[in-house]
């Protein structure tokens, strides 16, 4: 099988205005970046707001493995299925980070037959918004620095300024550094760090605005450390949430791209899942719900993080009504839970599938648990055995969850009918009754905890002293009625990544907690998190080249 690059330089593209013309969307209502690139204007929301809203579609995956889960593969593979058996669907994903793609996860683009296009462009600079909020990050800090070189009017106390920079790449050099080093006219010396660009709060306010005034209003709110009385100092109080919203102004308009199958598809914003809140932008999702009768939107990583996020978070500050979730896995992720190694995926072992399906098992419950109807969704491979198949759809029948198998990695749309019929069914047969987990106005710690136990499955919660004095703080603050974006490894259900299947017995360790006032929640830091990742013993970078007729290989 050729490799994903080839498979994306051999498609034949429609123009963007013919893909946004399949959507009723007229050319003055697109701004083209190129043939096959563009982004929505502010002024079509106007003329669509009031129309009915499609139905919304979850797609999130088992805890990811080694074995490679394919959630976004399915995403846009579901979008091309249901595409061909005459239903008008829309994708809505995020936009990759480069530090991954020149690291060791690669892209976020989809693979095989199920891919999204322009490929190379899309896993590259794009239309330029991680660069956008890259430079408002940036600007904030200079800004930061300077206000206090030139005599520090606010009394900002430069052991308490939490704010950092960024830069969209994985370079765990810049997790720690000092500033303002060589003397007097650089600054107050300083201890800082970078975040990567997807882990910034401004990212994370991209994808919750539901507007440019908003927008405004949430970076103003932004906290950038404290005064030497303790008072939070904001980025409204240095005057700069005008000029960062400016930087901003086109990377706040979503993306329109297309699939291999010529499907319409909205890449718009990209923060982490296992350190931020792991959704493509509210505004992404709102434009695409008036625009399509179905929108398949994806979270990051598993269910426990980017599922769990996207209801607690996402449908919660953008009064979204999810009206099913699919829920991927394949059979060797599963014989991976159960203890099986990378090179023994192909041979049969239904003891190791036994084992490992708890992992599926519970992150079956946890969805349940928000009233949304749910479909399994399992990537086939050729090593998949019949009794294997056969033990999965009768696991399945037991949990009272319909199960569909999936060759879209190979087959594109035509591989996903199965799920997509059995989808439509779903949601011809079954109502939803979203609800969140927790009421946002309960005390921090109490809805960390319900997170912890509900969906971890853990039996309980140990805080540091840092984690409960800045609890302490939040509250103080009144801070505290926000919903909570937990940071925790993506490998497991609990804070250790070692822990497979569904571990139990279990206690959460909440490192540190720090309000996300812009964004509107509050973070809490489990294990060994990074906000800065770094790059592997060999990176994909050294992989990838250009040929001197422009010809882009190594990319996947």
């Amino acid at each position: 099988m050729l490799t994903d690059i080839e498979i994306a330089q051999n498609c034949k593209m429609q123009p963007i205005a013919d893909i946004a013309g399949k959507l009723g969307i007229s050319g003055e209502d697109i701004e083209l970046y190129g043939k096959y690139k563009a982004k929505l204007s502010t002024a079509l929301w106007d003329k669509i707001k009031n129309r009915k809203d499609g139905k919304l579609i979850l797609v999130t995956a088992i805890n990811p493995t080694p074995a490679g889960e394919g959630k976004t593969t399915t995403t846009v593979g579901l979008g091309q299925a249901m595409a061909r058996i005459g239903k008008k669907a829309i994708i809505a994903l995020r936009e990759p980070s480069l530090g991954p793609v020149m690291g060791i996860k690669g892209g976020a683009a989809g693979g095989g037959y199920s891919q999204v296009v322009p490929m190379e462009d899309i896993n590259l600079h794009f239309t330029g918004d991680m660069h956008a909020v890259t430079a408002a990050n940036n600007l904030l800090s200079a800004i930061i620095d300077n206000h206090i070189h030139q005599g520090n009017v606010l009394g900002i106390d430069p052991r308490q300024i939490i704010w950092k920079r960024a830069m969209d790449m994985n370079d765990r050099a810049l997790r720690s550094i000092v500033v303002g080093l060589g003397g007097k006219i650089n600054g107050m010396p300083r201890e800082d760090g970078f975040y990567i660009t997807v882990a910034s709060e401004i990212m994370a306010i991209l994808c919750l605005a539901t507007g440019l005034t908003d927008l405004k209003e949430r970076l103003g709110r932004i906290i950038v450390g404290y005064t030497f009385n303790g008072t939070p100092v904001t980025a409204g109080d240095l005057k700069v949430d005008g000029a960062m919203a400016l930087l901003l102004k086109d990377a706040i308009k979503p993306n329109l791209v297309q699939t291999l199958e010529n499907t319409p598809a909205l890449m718009h914003g990209g923060p982490f899942a296992n350190i931020a809140h792991g959704c493509n932008s509210v505004m992404a999702t709102r434009f695409a719900l008036k625009l399509a009768d179905y929108v398949i939107t994806e979270a990051g990583f598993g269910a426990d993080l980017g599922a769990e996020k996207f209801f607690d978070i996402k449908c919660r500050c953008a009064g979204l009504n999810p009206d099913a979730a699919v829920l991927v896995a394949t059979i060797r992720a599963l014989k991976y839970n159960g203890g099986v190694k990378k090179e023994n995926f192909g041979v049969e072992n239904l003891d190791a599938l036994k084992e490992g399906f708890s992992n599926l098992e519970k992150h079956v419950e946890n969805i349940k648990k928000f009233g949304v109807p749910l479909l399994v969704v399992i990537n086939r491979f050729e090593t998949d055995t019949q009794k294997e198949i056969e033990y999965v759809r009768e696991r399945c029948e037991e949990l009272n969850v319909q199960v569909a198998f999936s060759e879209v990695y190979a087959k594109g749309g035509e591989g996903g009918l199965e799920a997509a019929e059995k989808l439509v069914h779903l949601l011809n047969t079954s109502k939803s009754s979203f609800r969140p987990l927790y009421d946002v106005n309960l005390p921090i710690k109490q809805k960390i905890e319900i997170i912890c136990k509900e969906i971890y499955g853990a039996k309980g919660v140990v805080y540091t002293s840092a984690a409960d004095k800045a609890i302490r703080k939040i509250e103080e603050m009144g801070l505290d009625k926000f919903p909570v974006c937990m940071a925790k490894t993506q490998f497991s259900l609990s804070d250790n990544p070692s822990l497979l299947g569904r571990p139990e017995n279990f206690d959460i360790t909440v490192k540190e907690v720090r309000v996300s006032a812009g964004a509107g929640f509050i973070v809490a830091l489990t294990g060994d998190i990074m906000t800065m990742p770094g790059l592997p013993k060999t990176p994909s970078a050294e992989k990838i080249d250009i040929s001197p007729d422009g010809v882009i290989t190594g990319l996947f």
